[in-house]
């Protein structure tokens, strides 16, 4: 992912915030020689802690057929994209020039996690990472707990395989004209608010922090 430095998050704490508010991406396992790469897509959930970078925490069905792939390469990424919009040309012409002129383009934010995959198949170990997921997605309870050779789920769980994926290195990129005067970003901030379609509201609450950023 190309990542100008106009795009670029401002600190750490830009994409990790982010990232704390999106929770389903696609994970990335390369193929085995001959075959293109395995993409999956998958909820997680994102620690900070530990290392430098944190780790994600998900599971998938033992059927899946990516296992052998990732058992023979651990190194995966993790692709998260959202508060996308398309941008008509019309909002973007420079100053003065006509409308006509305006290039189309689109916003989107997005964080890549390189890691490295680690299998969790220990009956205890699975049900904690199952258990912590569903308090990241599900945090006002009311599911039973996931207990190794307990009803109501334990017998559920020789049919999954846990992943701990351990994050090596972060690209994140928030592409929403930063390079633009910051005219031409508060007309399209404004042609956003007007237009209110799925994922407007969103990215001109990017474009807005951003710009506020830099004044």
């Amino acid at each position: 992912m190309l990542v100008h430095p106009w795009d670029a998050p401002a600190d750490d704490a830009e994409w990790r915030a982010w990232l704390a508010r999106h929770d389903f991406g696609q994970l990335a396992v390369n193929g085995l020689p001959g075959d293109p790469p395995w993409v999956q897509p998958a909820h997680f959930r994102y620690e900070a802690e530990p290392g430098p970078y944190g780790r994600v925490l998900l599971h998938l069905a033992r059927p899946n057929p990516l296992w052998s792939a990732l058992e023979a390469d651990p190194r995966v990424l993790l692709s998260v994209v959202d508060d996308y919009v398309y941008v008509p040309g019309t909002w973007t012409a420079p100053e003065g020039a006509p409308a006509a002129h305006g290039t189309p383009t689109s916003y989107y934010a997005a964080v890549q996690l390189r890691c490295t995959a680690r299998v969790v198949d220990d009956p205890a170990e699975k049900a904690e990472l199952l258990n912590r997921q569903v308090a990241h997605f599900q945090p006002e309870g009311g599911t039973a707990p996931v207990v190794p050779g307990e009803v109501p789920f334990g017998r559920m769980l020789p049919g999954i395989r846990g992943l701990c994926l351990e994050v090596t290195e972060v690209r994140a990129k928030f592409k929403y004209a930063g390079n633009k005067p910051a005219g031409v970003r508060r007309r399209v901030a404004d042609r956003l608010a007007e237009r209110a379609g799925p994922g407007d509201l969103a990215a001109r609450t990017h474009q807005l922090r951003r710009l506020a950023s830099e004044e």
